[in-house]
């Protein structure tokens, strides 16, 4: 839960490649993120419990706080501009090891 709460909160910006995936598994109840302490902005793909992109944030930047998305299970946070336009909302996410 510690973890949870600070997210990427005073750490590097992440590097091509990288996330923080938040995962609560199939009870939890809708999830937010914020940007308050960041340095710089961030792409946010909230997910349902099949890995589907339900909402997305591009560039959300320092400061800010996302609504909440209540269908949400999974959250994948990654540097600003990683996510282009061609994920929308309906794509089915792949994680890969």
């Amino acid at each position: 839960m510690r973890q949870r709460s600070r997210g990427l909160l005073g750490t590097p910006r992440l590097g091509p490649g990288e996330c923080l995936l938040i995962s609560g598994g199939a009870v939890r109840l809708g999830a937010s993120v914020h940007t308050f302490g960041m340095s710089y902005p961030i792409d946010v793909l909230f997910c349902d419990s099949r890995w589907t992109v339900i909402h997305r944030i591009i560039a959300m930047p320092p400061n800010r706080v996302s609504r909440w998305v209540v269908r949400a299970r999974h959250v994948v946070e990654l540097a600003g501009g990683t996510v282009d336009a061609r994920v929308v909302e309906g794509d089915r996410l792949k994680l890969l090891g």
